[in-house]
């Protein structure tokens, strides 16, 4: 017996009657046996969830039963309402996933194991156990889109029912809500959905605010009544002339989207005139075009205000005309023109699959939503893992999009300010990492170059061409970041497993009294005896490469499973390095080595093999197991970088003649800065020179052209 002794509530009563009107609403258009199949669901979701109780102190079944019924208004399946009854069996009670199958079969069993969180024991941090739920919802999204749907709904039914939580964690649910499930609810074109979770997400967030502003427009209704009444007329008795059949309905922007505006162009509630618009619903597709003439001939438009997003839908399969007129008064009157099919798309979008059983737009939702899903699971493989996985879905759901095409006339859709780097990972990931060059309207353009709805873009690339990490700085889109990375990732991960094998072969030989290859047998036998952890040897190897393991150790453990006795006194040799390594070999910011120096190795955690001057004091602190003997490879192929003092007099010119003499010397300057160090009147100044040079004998080159010059006192390197 569930009822509310302290306010009197009778709450057995209250679920009859919910459930009354929950199993209406579906016999109104499901079969009987599935109304008979939804009945035994909420039974055992109520025995399961029996004694539970909300924050608010209602008992726990209320809420699967309002989410179900708020799911019969989108015409859901009996599949998908059943698992929205026992969307939190899994997670709150006793219930098994093979009782569910049994009972319920395995699709609805699925469907309520991919709403499931994960056991949050396993992780770290709340922050990557909700990540990692996530990422589990996502990729059950792409088995199922009938998972988010449910989601969604649960979502929107807590967010309506915030009001019993502490303030600290209503903020944080209304973050994630606005930051992730209302753009999902967006981009599978939950209109409706998207919009009220935007509103109640403020309305946690900035209580104040949205206060304010809900009575700002309150009261703006009753002011304006008279133009919209003057408007409707209008627009009514020109469609009627021009002999359209058309539902006109004016619709008023929700306050999330106001108050953006208002923060976006810093204008007040008074300047934002567009707060109301009007939905023009007509038969077919030519019509659209024929009122947009009408309205147009009846009002004037306002230049670049107007959007076909029939010609060219939007990502997640929406479609009306958009023109925005000068109205009565002066007020801009936003327009939108739209066939029923492509309204019932726009107000349900993937869920009037279930809605309405025809209509191309139906189909080109449905279409949509399925490549973005492949798109995702896409990125999932990409990722190490589900905090990463998150950020990416958190950039590909931005809601600006730019539609631009391919060479062959195909449209790709992108997140606004996209680059032709962001359109080569969208037609494939290969494509993205041999990208060289690209041309914009058949004209080549700088590879950040920002791209606008219309362009053509067509891109170059090249077998020898590989990602690069500056990329990361302006790409837009998740799918195109989470390539980089990954890219940027397996190449680190290479580099690192080739230094380790250096670094053990060079420990072992070292170590060893005779000669000792690291054979295959030897591998096997360590990795069984001390790698219960990882995956294979090269894990091994890329954990010495990357600092993490001291190769020593390893060589250590590994002549003791070859029966070697260890040598005494010995000490490991050079290793020889390039200075052109990336990732797992790095030259220290503190000394800047330069070929000729004498140098020496740290073996750093995180960062691989650090390389340091022999005088460096940070180097000489470092643990002495962690230092390595390190020489130059006699061929080297590149440029180093090295910062030089000069102490000049503060003469005109003096700077000019100081950088003619370093280019001169063959080396490139990549900054110089400037110090006042006058004392007494002397006239003089500092320099602090930023160059590439190709090593300590160039080095000498340059400074012994800048010794020569009659306006500097005194150079040096730092």
């Amino acid at each position: 017996m569930a009822s509310g002794i302290e306010t009197g509530i009778d709450y057995d009563a209250l679920i009859e009657s919910e459930a009354a009107v929950f199993f209406g609403n579906a016999a109104r258009y499901l079969k009987p046996e599935d109304v008979a199949l939804l009945r035994q669901a909420f039974a055992v979701s109520r025995e399961a969830h029996e004694g539970q109780t909300r924050k608010s102190g209602e008992p726990y079944i209320t809420h699967p039963l309002a989410v179900a019924t708020m799911l019969t208004d989108w015409r859901l399946d009996v599949q998908g309402l059943a698992a929205a009854l026992l969307h939190d069996v899994l997670e709150d009670t006793g219930v098994t996933k093979p009782t569910l199958i049994e009972k319920f079969g395995k699709i609805v069993a699925d469907l309520v194991d991919g709403l499931s969180k994960l056991e949050r024991l396993e992780y770290q941090t709340k922050e990557a156990a909700q990540a990692e739920s996530f990422r589990k919802m996502v990729l059950a999204m792409a088995r199922d889109i009938r998972v988010i749907i449910v989601k969604l709904a649960d979502r929107l039914h807590n967010m309506r029912t915030l009001d019993s939580m502490r303030e600290d964690k209503r903020r944080r649910i209304a973050l994630e809500t606005l930051e992730i499930y209302a753009p999902i609810a967006n981009r599978i074109g939950l209109n409706k959905v998207y919009r009220e979770l935007q509103d109640l997400a403020f309305k946690h967030l900035h209580p104040h605010r949205y206060s304010v502003l809900s009575k700002a427009v309150r009261a703006a209704r009753g002011n304006r009544r008279e133009v919209v009444n003057k408007i409707l007329l209008a627009v009514s008795q020109r469609l009627v002339q021009s002999n359209i059949e058309a539902t006109i309905k004016g619709r008023e922007k929700n306050l999330y989207s106001i108050y953006k505006k208002m923060q976006e162009k810093h204008l007040s509630f008074s300047e934002v005139l567009d707060i109301y618009g009007f939905r023009v619903v007509v038969n077919d597709v030519p019509a659209c075009y024929l009122a947009l003439g009408a309205l147009h001939s009846l009002y004037k438009p306002i230049p670049g205000k107007f959007k076909d997003y029939i010609a060219i839908p939007k990502g997640n399969g929406y479609q009306s005309l958009h023109t925005t007129l000068f109205g009565p008064y002066g007020t801009p009157v936003e327009m939108q023109i739209r066939t029923r099919e492509m309204h019932n798309v726009a107000e349900a979008g993937v869920a009037s699959h279930w809605m309405y059983k025809s209509g191309e737009g139906v189909n080109t939702a449905q279409q949509r939503t399925h490549q973005w899903l492949q798109k995702l699971l896409d990125m999932q493989e990409e990722s190490d893992d589900a905090v990463e996985f998150l950020e990416h879905i958190k950039i590909d759901l931005f809601p600006d999009e730019v539609y631009v095409f391919t060479p062959k006339g195909k449209i790709m859709v992108l997140p606004q300010g996209s680059t032709p780097v962001d359109f080569a990972y969208a037609v494939h990931t290969d494509v993205g990492h041999r990208c060289i060059a690209a041309r914009v309207n058949h004209a080549l353009v700088p590879l950040r170059t920002a791209l606008r709805n219309g362009d053509t873009v067509e891109i170059i690339t090249s077998t020898q061409a590989k990602p690069n990490p500056s990329w990361l700085a302006f790409v837009q889109s998740g799918r195109a970041r989470s390539g980089i990375r990954n890219y940027l990732k397996s190449l680190q991960r290479e580099e690192a497993v080739s230094l380790g094998e250096k670094l053990l072969r060079q420990a072992v030989g070292a170590l060893a009294t005779t000669p000792l290859a690291v054979s295959e047998e030897l591998r096997v036998e360590y990795f069984a005896a001390y790698g219960e952890k990882m995956n294979g040897f090269d894990d091994v190897l890329a954990e010495i490469g990357a600092g993490k393991l001291l190769p020593i150790v390893v060589a250590r453990r590994m002549l003791e499973l070859a029966g070697e006795r260890l040598g005494e006194g010995v000490r490991v040799g050079p290793i020889t390095i390039r200075g052109n390594e990336a990732g797992m070999v790095q030259l220290s910011s503190c000394c800047h080595p330069l070929p000729g120096d004498d140098i020496l190795g740290v073996i750093t955690k995180g960062q691989g093999l650090v390389i340091h001057r022999v005088d460096c004091p940070n180097a000489r602190r470092a643990d002495h197991d962690k230092l390595l003997e390190v020489n130059w490879e006699a061929q080297r192929d590149r440029m180093f970088g090295v910062t030089v003092g000069v102490l000049s007099r503060n003469e005109r010119g003096a700077l000019a003649d100081i950088a003619t003499a370093i280019s001169q010397a063959s080396a490139n300057i990549e900054s110089a800065d400037t110090q006042d160090s006058s004392r007494d009147g002397d006239g003089l100044f500092n320099i602090h020179f930023r160059l590439q040079v190709e090593g300590v004998e160039h080095l000498e080159r340059v400074l012994a052209a800048v010794r020569q010059l009659a306006v500097v006192q005194r150079v040096e390197r730092k």
